[in-house]
């Protein structure tokens, strides 16, 4: 007898192939028969897909759980949201491996750049680590409800071979690259999945200095690259703003061909060069003419902030009249914001603010109600400009009002990358492409100011279900953009597909009602941290090994999720 047979269910595999009615058996954490409906053999445990939908678990390969995943055995938000395997160590920050003399200058480089609150990293971690192998059997000690995958971040290595001198971004010597090589390459062959860096100047420590490896020179990049190539295994990841594209895809292009690795780099469009973003895909495209396996890494929602009384972020954050009241508790908070005089003084008061900040407090053309359900594709009419010209009031005072809803809770939705055209048409074509991959999500990070980890949910409600201002996809395009195609970039090749001989990590989802609830501010990290959440509902299993994690929304308790180690599934 099987472990546990899901029945009648509508199957999306993974692989792209038609969506078929069937019966998908489970013997230990493996699939070992996918058959006609009705035919599987007989469960110790079943489960009634009839009218569902059942997909491989998601594989999210751009999260930032380094630290919640030491302590944190649920990893949610994304464990809400079908996900059973995520890929963290993203952007060139993390924690190993970490001078036990430099663990605060670690903290401070991820709260950073990532915004996730110090003093909750300071309390959840343990520090039972120092190199990137230690921290990999630390990650290994602990059961949680899905499977881990660490990449080594630059910054990490960085600050662990230089010192002061790689936090403050000073040229590496050739020892330095040397030894950071090393260091990198005894990572990947202890199970890490990838190297990350960043080189784009919005990734700031909280000290304010530019994340260390930004501006790292190109033999530092390929020396360190090698190490994959040695290893034979891993991804090497790239942030970057892609200011000289040509001489950014020369090394990365080397890498790919000297090593026989992929490199992914962040693909966004900005305002800025709203067209860039085709430049990069055909450089790419050309890399890979010429034997470099280069893969744009593409986002399924725009790169926002997220505007609110409880955020970090809003056009009255730098307001002195604000700032007298800003530390109140918000239900005390929100009386005085209502009362008339606050509200006079505040938006009466005028502040000067020039560059970035001008762009981002003041472009209320780029603003929006979010809403329940959250609407990520607003029409332009809808924006808080287009509002305020309707109603003859200024777009001050509409942000004021509206983030008064909900008892102060309600949030504004700023789509800072890819909504140049006030739509997801450039999204799309990014999206439409084999040789794109879907990520970007943010899981775990940017507490303050927006949560992403809902986008394998909102991939199926919005692309598939629910768009009306453009094409959407087909069902199973956009399932097998969150489990094959992922899974492949980081040479998983035991999940991702519904079929015999793979790993039984599933979902069991109601597609007609699955929903996205609001963003929403919790103070649940360790040392009360806060952090944006985002719920879903419809989800009636999600499976790792086999085992139920979640049912029907809710957790079972269960916790079955490993580390994934990469040199595992390295070349020969």
């Amino acid at each position: 007898m099987a472990d546990l047979t899901i029945r009648n269910g509508l199957l999306a595999d993974g692989t792209g192939a038609p969506a078929r009615p069937a019966d998908v058996v489970v013997a230990g954490d493996r699939i070992v028969d996918v058959t006609p409906p009705g035919e599987g053999s007989a469960g110790r445990r079943e489960i009634d897909a009839d009218g569902r939908l059942v997909t491989p678990g998601f594989v999210d390969i751009h999260t930032h759980y380094d630290g919640q995943a030491t302590w944190d055995p649920e990893m949610t938000p994304s464990s809400w949201h079908g996900v059973t395997t995520v890929v963290m160590g993203n952007c060139g920050v993390g924690f190993a491996p970490a001078d036990p003399d430099r663990r605060d200058w670690l903290i401070q480089l991820m709260e950073g750049v990532e915004d996730i609150p110090g003093t909750a990293l300071a309390e959840g971690m343990s520090w039972n680590w120092e190199s990137f192998p230690e921290y990999l059997d630390e990650l290994e000690s602990m059961p949680r409800v899905m499977d881990v995958a660490a990449q080594i971040p630059h910054g990490a290595v960085r600050g662990y071979v230089m010192g002061e001198r790689g936090a403050a971004n000073e040229e590496a010597t050739p020892e330095d690259i040397a030894l950071m090589s090393k260091l990198v390459e005894e990572g990947l062959r202890a199970g890490a999945v990838g190297f990350t860096t960043t080189r784009t100047v919005l990734h700031r420590a909280k000290d304010g200095e530019l994340a260390a490896g930004t501006t790292a020179s190109a033999d530092e990049l390929l020396g360190i690259g090698d190490a994959l190539g040695a290893a034979g295994a891993g991804v090497f990841g790239v942030a970057s703003d892609m200011l000289d594209p040509a001489a950014e895809f020369a090394w990365m292009a080397e890498i790919a061909r000297r090593t026989g690795r992929p490199v992914t780099f962040g693909c966004l469009q900005n305002d800025v060069y709203p067209e860039q973003w085709r430049e990069l895909i055909e450089r790419a495209e050309a890399a890979r003419a010429d034997g470099a396996l280069v893969v744009p890494q593409v986002a399924g929602r725009p790169a926002c902030l997220l505007f609110g009384f409880t955020s970090s972020v809003h056009p009255f954050i730098t307001h002195r009249a604000y700032r007298a009241i800003a530390d109140l508790p918000l239900p005390e908070r929100v009386a005085a914001l209502r009362t008339p005089e606050v509200r006079e003084a505040i938006l009466g008061e005028k502040v000067e603010r020039s560059g970035f900040g001008a762009f981002l407090l003041s472009s209320f053309h780029k603003l929006f109600p979010l809403g329940d359900p959250p609407d990520y594709e607003p029409a332009p009419e809808r924006s808080v400009a287009a509002i305020a010209a309707r109603e003859g009031r200024t777009p001050e005072e509409v942000t004021y009002d509206l983030m008064l809803g909900r008892d102060g809770t309600e949030l504004l939705y700023f789509p800072l990358l890819g909504y140049s055209q006030g739509d997801f048409g450039a999204m799309r074509e990014m999206l439409d492409r084999d040789d794109t991959v879907l990520g970007l999500g943010d899981g775990g990070a940017h507490c303050g100011v927006l949560c992403d980890a809902s986008l394998p949910s909102y991939m199926l409600t919005h692309w598939v279900r629910d768009r009306d201002r453009g094409e959407r996809f087909d069902l199973e395009r956009v399932v097998a953009m969150q489990t094959s195609r992922t899974a492949a970039l980081y040479g998983f090749r035991d999940r991702g597909v519904v079929a015999p001989g793979h790993r039984a990590d599933l979902n069991v989802i109601d597609l007609d009602g699955l929903r996205i609830a609001p963003p929403e501010m919790v103070h649940d990290l360790p040392a009360g941290g806060r952090r944006l959440i985002q719920r879903a509902s419809g989800y009636g299993a999600t499976i790792v090994a086999g085992v139920p994690v979640r049912i029907d929304d809710e957790s079972t308790g269960e916790r079955p999720g490993a580390l994934v180690r990469g040199a595992q599934r390295a070349p020969a």
